[in-house]
């Protein structure tokens, strides 16, 4: 083992924690690039592949929350043999970062539905997934160190596997459904912005490891955002984060916001501020849950029982997850049900006769003609509490094919119905998670202008 290669107490990584928490270092703003922004593909292939992407994902999602509620092996499970493929990088934004001393850069995947903040290392090379930038090596960094078995990371952290290897480290294998990613647990300096809005650094547990199943493409790896342990959010005791998505199809950079700068009322915005609880999942602490009560089109309130939307209290079963990596939305069968009615009520078009993958619901448009030149009523999500997301034309549907006019939502796997909100629902709009209150609050804005 090399001198850089050492093992860090964990009583060091907690004391400079603390102390970077003091001196307020965890406010800071970095630009989430688009997870299409330099593929050559049309707009109708970013759609299909996004739809795709976000199918394997739900489905990865329940695998999870199976596996946390004890139901692995249970009728209407999913298993990791029925989870489709997609690559990781098509599912959400990614930032860049500076891993190490002197900082190495690595595109990592945002995720608020993922905990642990991994990379791909020379470590483990030789089962290492395809990436375009080199891997991050340990060796050349005068602050890497392994995390030790007694860290509370590793006692906390939650996988799909762990082990203590000979040399005390903290070796894991992590499950995303079809997709696998192990390695060993290690502290490192992480390095956040640059340019006009500053620049930070801290220490981060992470995972230095390989995806040995499915794959990255244009990333090295995931940047978790979730509740849970491991998390950039859970390490820094970050009191709340925002982001504002841009429109998915113009593929521009978005605001990625901590601390202090995450403030919904520092920017403008095209509607008041509203605001809703953060849920706890009594099992799972992976994914922000909030208290969907029901759904409109334009001004009717569709027949869906609370109830088919509510989380179990007791098993942590249900419920409705924000995420950021999802494209399209996921309803359970009673609201889906009602939304694709009212849909098909009030879009005075054709239901078409081919159908798309991953679409559930497709209209053909006027010969000649793009979504941009058909008018539909807004999809309203109604909160407990009173908030309202209302979600305009292109927040829930997509053209996957020109000439086709498809309904950006599906029913989730079978198994929990849980509902999730996907970034497209997301787009132009600022959401701010305030995890210290537990609080989610949103707001029309005009992302690419904040």
């Amino acid at each position: 083992m090399t001198p850089h290669l050492r093992l860090l107490p964990l009583l060091c990584l907690g004391l400079v924690l603390v102390a970077t928490n003091v001196h307020g270092s965890i406010d800071f703003r970095m630009e989430l690039t688009h997870p299409y922004a330099s593929s050559s593909f049309s707009k109708h292939e970013t759609f299909r592949r996004a739809a795709r992407a976000s199918r394997a994902r739900a489905a990865r999602l329940t695998a999870r929350l199976a596996r946390a509620l004890g139901r692995s092996g249970g009728a209407g499970d999913i298993s990791a043999a029925d989870v489709p493929l997609a690559p990781l990088s098509d599912q959400g934004h990614s930032l860049t970062v500076g891993i190490g001393t002197p900082p190495q850069p690595h595109t990592l995947i945002v995720d608020t539905g993922s905990d642990l903040i991994w990379t791909q290392c020379t470590l483990f090379r030789r089962r290492k997934a395809r990436q375009r930038e080199p891997l991050y090596d340990p060796a050349k960094s005068s602050s890497f160190a392994f995390l030790p078995c007694s860290a509370r990371l590793c006692q906390e952290g939650q996988f799909g596997f762990k082990n203590c290897s000979s040399e005390n480290q903290c070796v894991y294998d992590d499950v995303y459904g079809s997709a696998e990613a192990g390695g060993v647990l290690a502290s490192e300096t992480f390095t956040f912005g640059g340019g006009a809005h500053g620049k930070v650094s801290v220490p981060l547990g992470f995972g230095c490891g390989a995806l040995s199943s499915g794959s990255l493409v244009g990333a090295s790896g995931i940047m978790g955002l979730s509740p849970g342990t491991l998390s950039l959010i859970s390490q820094l005791s970050v009191p709340k984060f925002s982001y504002c998505l841009t429109p998915f199809a113009a593929r521009k950079t978005s605001p990625l916001l901590f601390g202090a700068m995450a403030d919904l009322k520092k920017y403008k915005t095209a509607g008041p501020v509203q605001t809703t609880s953060i849920l706890t999942n009594p099992v799972e602490n992976a994914y922000y849950y909030v208290p969907l009560v029901g759904l409109s089109l334009g001004t009717k309130r569709l027949r869906v029982p609370a109830s088919s939307l509510a989380m179990n209290p007791d098993d942590g079963t249900g419920g409705t997850i924000v995420d950021s990596g999802s494209t399209i939305a996921y309803l359970v069968e009673p609201a889906f049900e009602a939304v694709t009615k009212a849909v098909m009520d009030a879009v005075r078009l054709p239901v078409a006769n081919e159908t798309v993958e991953d679409y559930e619901l497709c209209f053909a448009l006027p010969r000649g003609e793009g979504m941009g030149a058909v008018r539909t009523p807004p999809l309203v999500l109604h909160f407990d509490g009173g908030a309202r997301m209302v979600l305009p034309r292109d927040n829930y549907f997509q053209e996957p094919r020109a000439g086709l006019m498809c309904l950006a939502l599906g029913v989730p796997p079978e198994g929990l119905g849980v509902s999730i909100i996907g970034n497209v629902q997301q787009q132009n709009m600022h959401v701010l998670f305030d995890v210290r209150n537990q609080k989610f609050s949103f707001a029309p804005t005009q992302c690419d202008q904040m």
